[in-house]
């Protein structure tokens, strides 16, 4: 249950959140707003009032559950032998974890960092559905989209195309180099 958001299709997602959750009318988060603070309380535009950050919204409650199984894969992969020798030599917990665990997790949050990097940079779905690349909110692939299918300058958006693919690809690299690092730290 704790993985769903990661398993909804993005379109869906997006459509879920700008229409039950962030409507001004009916939406899920006025809703509550006016049954905590009452009938009297202003009740926000969310998209409109703040485009960009209804975006960030959508996609952390999408994506967060795909970071946590990567950093629970790390916590799993951590030795316990060196971390209860550390108890019993009188580390504190606080010691333990800023000592011990952050280090050992490092490897596994730049691969969570990069693949998000990665998704934020090819994102379309969101930022199309929710705002239609409105209020500031348009990124690189939305700015493809309207200079090929809007403007009909191929040539500018193929070039910028090119730079999203080579953009994805450095980010790759890094990627892929820390899940390499990941691998061969595990068979020391």
């Amino acid at each position: 249950m704790m993985i769903t958001p990661f398993l909804i299709v993005p379109v869906a997602a997006a459509l879920l959140w700008k229409h039950a959750l962030f409507n001004p009318e009916y939406g899920l988060l006025n809703g509550m707003m006016k049954s905590i603070f009452g009938a009297g309380v202003a009740q926000p535009d969310w998209i409109t009032d703040h485009p960009i950050g209804s975006i960030v919204v959508a996609l952390v409650w999408q994506w967060t559950p795909f970071m946590m199984l990567i950093l629970l894969a790390g916590l799993q992969s951590r030795p316990m032998d060196v971390v209860e020798a550390a108890r019993i030599d009188g580390a504190s917990t606080w010691q333990i974890f800023t000592h011990m665990t952050l280090p050992h997790l490092r490897q596994y949050m730049e691969l969570a960092t990069v693949l998000g990097a990665i998704y934020i940079v090819q994102n379309f779905d969101a930022v199309f559905t929710i705002t239609s690349g409105g209020l500031g909110s348009a990124n690189l692939p939305y700015y493809i989209y309207q200079t090929f299918y809007q403007a009909h300058d191929y040539g500018r958006a193929s070039a910028a195309g090119v730079v999203v693919v080579i953009g994805t690809i450095l980010l790759a690299t890094v990627a892929l180099r820390t899940v390499l690092s990941l691998f061969r730290e595990e068979t020391r």
